[in-house]
């Protein structure tokens, strides 16, 4: 009687349009960094977690390097996009400058807690975090902390004072509200949006009426 052999068949990667699979393979590698770091991501492991094989994914990527660059492009460019939507709001509320900043405040918050891969290697950076990374999170930063200048001297100017350096303020509520950040990320539950909400018009009250 012949024996039969059984083989073990590789999965299966459905075809699918090139745009969906780059995307998978992205939400794969944030994935990833979220859950082992950076020292964690190679080809292997994202094709692990996108359910696909190697070869998927150099059908899509000429390796590791170029799919991790397009990752931080796209990274960075909602994270942008969110820190826009954030600050923007609605023009008329500058005449009420506190609340505009209340405002600006909970959609950071909104925006931190509905997309936790995009923020979480931001501002919980895991060890062995790329420096191009690295530089990358700075010079936004800086950009974010030049718009929160300009913001804080129209809030100042329609509240008439108290006079402040706005470069060094505006670096210190960056560092705030990057910490309300870590905050949200990693203990959610006891720093929930009204506690935070509470605090930043606390801090708003004691520099004064408007």
């Amino acid at each position: 009687m012949a024996s039969v052999t059984s083989t073990t068949r590789r999965p299966y990667a459905a075809r699918v349009p090139a745009d969906v699979r780059r995307e998978q393979l992205l939400d794969a590698a944030i994935a990833v960094i979220v859950r082992d770091g950076y020292a964690g991501v190679s080809v292997d492991a994202i094709a692990r977690e996108a359910g696909v094989t190697r070869p998927v994914v150099y059908g899509v990527y000429d390796g590791l390097t170029p799919l991790l660059t397009a990752l931080l492009d796209r990274q960075e460019a909602r994270a942008l996009a969110q820190l826009q939507q954030a600050m923007s709001g609605d023009a008329s509320m500058l005449t009420a400058p506190d609340e505009y900043l209340i405002d600006a405040a909970v959609r950071m918050i909104d925006a931190i807690t509905s997309d936790p891969h995009t923020w979480r290697p931001i501002l919980l950076a895991p060890s062995g975090t790329p420096e191009v990374v690295r530089s990358r999170i700075e010079r936004d930063r800086e950009q974010v902390r030049r718009q929160v200048g300009r913001l804080l001297e129209v809030g100042l100017a329609l509240r008439g004072g108290p006079p402040l350096d706005v470069e060094v303020v505006s670096h210190a509520l960056v560092a705030v509200l990057e910490h309300f950040g870590r905050l949200l990320l990693e203990d959610p539950r006891r720093f929930e949006t009204d506690r935070l909400v509470a605090a930043i018009r606390g801090l708003l009250t004691a520099l004064g009426p408007v």
